[in-house]
């Protein structure tokens, strides 16, 4: 399996041979969707929190006898139905979002989500940004250098997912004003965060790959 590799320019820089281990790799949608909603669970905080009738204040007084008004029988103004009542089936802090992931199937699920971006055609591999000094204009001038063989990297949001070998500070500072790109390392990508973004955009693909497949070694 060969894949371009481009440079800043946008232009044909050479190419690599890709492993089918990690590129390769069939479809696999119930195991992509297990690890990503876990992941999701695992963020989230879990503070949001509702009260039910019996945790409002107040509401002990029958807003009115049972018969001969007319109106419809309540017992308590802090009922669902009225305002300022209790919360019917509202987020509750005592319930659990976290669910254990095995390392071995979050890992899977990381190369089944590389793969299926190999096959859509929405992994770029680039030699080098060649940022010395943080500059914005030097990262926008990149992006749209590639964006002539891949258009949607001019989206508004979510447009791609830029990987980088080693943390290179002038490269972070260069993209940390762009809105629609996220900036990460190799050794942190994940499933939500590859699935998230329209591309994934790795740089230096041969000291990338390599990572990824120490990776995957260390973590049978």
């Amino acid at each position: 399996m060969d894949a371009v590799i481009y440079n800043n320019k946008g232009e044909k820089a050479g190419t690599i041979e890709l492993p089918t281990n990690i590129f390769g790799l069939p479809w696999n949608a119930d195991l992509v969707h297990q690890v990503v909603t876990s992941m999701q669970g695992n963020a989230r905080k879990g503070t949001a929190h509702t009260k039910q009738r019996g945790e409002v204040r107040g509401g002990g007084k029958k807003p009115w006898k049972q018969k001969g008004t007319g109106r419809a029988r309540h017992g308590s103004s802090r009922s669902p139905l009225w305002r300022g009542g209790g919360v019917t089936h509202g987020p509750r802090k005592e319930k659990i979002y976290i669910r254990k992931i095995n390392q071995k199937v979050r890992q899977k699920a990381l190369l089944v989500a590389l793969s299926r971006k190999m096959k859509d055609g929405e992994i770029i591999l680039l030699d080098s940004f060649k940022i010395e000094e943080p500059k914005t204009r030097s990262a926008k001038s990149v992006l749209l250098a590639l964006s002539k063989k891949f258009p949607k990297l001019t989206k508004a949001r979510n447009a791609a997912l830029i990987a980088l070998p080693t943390k290179h500070a002038p490269t972070l500072k260069s993209f940390r004003n762009i809105g629609n790109v996220d900036v990460t390392e190799v050794r942190n990508l994940n499933p939500v965060s590859v699935l998230a973004s329209k591309y994934l955009l790795i740089e230096d693909p041969a000291v990338s790959i390599e990572m990824l497949l120490q990776k995957q070694v260390t973590k049978k």
